[in-house]
């Protein structure tokens, strides 16, 4: 194993018999569960760009895998910068389900006590909803809710509810949270893209040759066995936010941290 100045480690150790790879003259960035650390990950970017500047290819991609939401104190950051894209790169976002349970919110106040016992308290307060009225006994959920939408900017709205729940780059299949087995690829339910776990992380090597890159399921290490990558490693938790460098059959990974 080895690492660069960019914090780059070599990831295929656990996998050196993997043949999957992206297309010839690509390179693909796939950022992990972010969930309000924005510092980290403006410092990822960084890593990234510096990397990409270093890559002779022809298209240079970034995916985010989900989760940009919750937790941490910067997810209106987080937003303004995942949905502004990059210049230099193809930008893919993928929804997580965090987002999905803002949204889910957004659409029914009576879902807010699920949402703020996984993190949603963090997200209001980003965009300026006082905690004092989010933690005040006896508010109503439709007036915490209808606070928040005052403050909400249509365009966060508009970029949450554009957001795809699967990418696919050559050998690869990128999703948030999994698939699961047994089901191809292009039937698998929402649901299942957003929360699935243990049926999916203990499944095997059962996905006909597809790598799936995932999140959803944090590790304090970013996972490669060959039939698919973890790279949820836990950011609001450990301060190490998380990519994968997917580069013909090479994965490699590049970590910011606190």
């Amino acid at each position: 194993m080895w690492r660069n100045l960019f914090g780059l480690r070599r990831g295929a150790a656990q996998a050196a018999q993997r043949k999957a790879s992206v297309p010839d003259g690509v390179v693909v960035y796939a950022i992990g569960d972010i969930h309000g650390q924005d510092h980290l990950l403006t410092s990822l970017l960084g890593h990234i760009h510096a990397d990409a500047s270093l890559q002779d290819c022809e298209r240079r991609i970034l995916v985010f895998v989900g989760d940009y939401v919750d937790r941490g104190p910067a997810s209106r950051a987080v937003i303004d910068r995942v949905a502004a894209g990059s210049p230099t790169f193809e930008t893919v976002a993928l929804k997580g389900n965090h987002e999905q349970m803002l949204l889910d919110f957004l659409a029914d106040p009576e879902f807010w006590d699920v949402y703020r016992r996984l993190g949603g308290t963090e997200t209001l307060m980003s965009y300026g909803v006082a905690r004092d009225l989010i933690v005040a006994p006896g508010v109503a959920p439709a007036t915490i809710r209808d606070t928040f939408l005052s403050v909400f900017p249509q365009a966060h709205h508009d970029f949450l509810r554009s957001l795809s729940l699967s990418y696919d780059c050559g050998d690869y299949h990128f999703v948030h949270a999994g698939v699961r087995p047994g089901v191809p690829l292009h039937l698998q339910t929402e649901e299942d893209q957003l929360w699935i776990r243990d049926e999916f992380l203990t499944a095997g090597d059962v996905f006909g040759g597809r790598v799936i890159v995932h999140g959803h399921t944090p590790k304090r290490d970013p996972e490669n066995l060959g039939f698919r990558v973890g790279i949820d490693t836990g950011a609001y938790m450990t301060g190490r936010l998380t990519a994968a460098r997917l580069r013909g059959a090479d994965v490699n990974f590049l970590h910011s941290s606190w």
